[in-house]
């Protein structure tokens, strides 16, 4: 482990390494790792901005494949717990970044119903937008970036949500190009696009959801493992920025066959639970 002390490194062997994971145990080895590295996080035995083991250094100690490495550090990364940084490592992030504006972790709520989560990336595109999701967006026609350029488009990616490896949810998200340019298919496949969106700035602080129950076309039936004409409830996200603007669009199916949508009214007020069989 590195741990900047006075602007100098001090190198001491990574707590996390000295852990073991189990093999013979029902829960998953991403699971396992994930919460071995939680721990180390929320103990104090690593601290703010402390770097975490390399991927193959992971893959070495415990003895598995590098896309299980990922899976944990995603699943983290999500949940606030540790950043990315290009050409550098993980580091153990600022819990003060895991309390503001929306939160919100496919990864995590899946696993915490004892669950295995994973995505698969379907397509990944730049496109001029249909009138509607420009609408939604506020980048209509002649819409002036914040730098003062013109806009550019946005880009489109679909994934499929997956539950201990059926397809559960069919997510079509759009964001304007301009906030990560640099944006490409690889760095869906291996980064929380949250994540990334964080390290330019970008954090999420409200968002608006509808549902809507609908009947899956012959597309969207054909990616979620469905015959066209099932059930699906139709969710839709709009997520802002703290001053407003409108930075990403999402239009996801769930099949209506796993996904029960449970609603608490209390006197403190109303929580929502997507409940999933």
């Amino acid at each position: 482990m590195t741990r900047f002390v006075s602007g100098e490194a001090e190198m001491e062997e990574n707590p996390i390494l000295k852990a073991s994971l189990s093999m013979a145990s029902d829960i998953p080895l991403y699971a396992q790792l994930t919460g071995i590295i939680k721990n180390t996080i929320t103990s104090g035995t690593l601290r703010v901005g402390d770097l975490l083991p390399s991927e193959a250094e992971l893959c070495d100690k415990f003895e598995i494949s590098r896309n299980t490495v990922r899976q944990a550090i995603g699943s983290l990364e999500e949940a606030g717990f540790v950043v990315r940084k290009r050409g550098k490592g993980t580091f153990v992030a600022d819990p003060s970044t895991r309390r503001k504006g929306v939160q919100y972790s496919f990864t995590t709520e899946i696993s915490s119903m004892g669950k295995h989560p994973s995505s698969t990336l379907v397509s990944f595109d730049i496109i001029d937008p249909a009138p509607k999701i420009k609408r939604l967006m506020a980048l209509e026609d002649g819409v002036i970036r914040l730098d003062g350029e013109p806009f550019a488009g946005p880009v489109i990616y679909t994934r499929v949500r997956n539950v201990d490896n059926e397809p559960l949810i069919l997510e079509t998200s759009y964001y304007p190009q301009h906030i990560y340019p640099n944006l490409t298919r690889e760095m869906l496949e291996t980064h929380s696009f949250y994540s990334l969106l964080y390290h330019v700035g970008v954090v999420p602080f409200a968002a608006e959801d509808s549902y809507e129950a609908v009947t899956l076309g012959e597309y969207e039936a054909k990616l979620l493992g469905c015959v066209p004409g099932a059930a699906a409830f139709h969710h839709q996200r709009r997520t802002t920025m703290e001053n407003g603007l409108v930075y990403e669009c999402t239009s996801s199916y769930m099949r209506g066959d796993r996904v029960r949508l449970d609603v608490c009214f209390q006197k403190s007020g109303t929580s929502f639970t997507r409940v999933v069989d």
